[in-house]
């Protein structure tokens, strides 16, 4: 299974995905895999739209709001409000600062990914499970690992 290049997440979006697509992604930072993931359950049936899939899964990381997205939680839950201060909490109170901004500065400042396309939900599922098992790459993504 050949993966992308890596690519920043500050450079997204990314013409080279098709806008309908099952795949199976890696995010990195540096040389530590934080995170695998699918997109494009049922893509047999979802031919038809205009977008859907592995374009719209990445697109929603990218934008780094936290509602819907787990590995957006994840990235704010584990690696920013670690680092928050006392003197931001104030800021939070009153509307000047958000957790999704946060979010998404981290993952444009800090993170890569690469991707593979496949042909049918069952392949995305099958090679999602062994990266997140650590078989894909050689360890386990530190965010959603998976023991087999």
């Amino acid at each position: 299974m050949k993966f992308s290049k890596l690519f920043k997440f500050s450079d997204w979006p990314n013409k080279d995905i098709p806008s309908v697509a099952a795949g199976i992604y890696a995010i990195w930072n540096d040389d530590e895999l934080f995170y695998c993931g699918m997109s494009g359950r049922e893509i047999e049936k979802n031919q038809h739209k205009k977008k859907y899939g592995l374009v719209t899964r990445l697109d929603s990381h990218a934008i780094g709001r936290l509602s819907g997205d787990q590995f957006c939680v994840y990235v704010a839950n584990r690696l920013v409000i670690p680092t928050l201060k006392q003197s931001d909490l104030p800021l939070f109170a009153n509307g000047q600062l958000k957790l999704d901004t946060l979010t998404k500065r981290y993952i444009h400042e800090h993170l890569e990914y690469q991707y593979v396309l496949v042909d049918s939900s069952a392949e995305a599922y099958s090679v999602e499970t062994e990266a997140r098992s650590g078989k894909l790459f050689g360890q386990k993504p530190m965010l959603n690992p998976i023991n087999l």
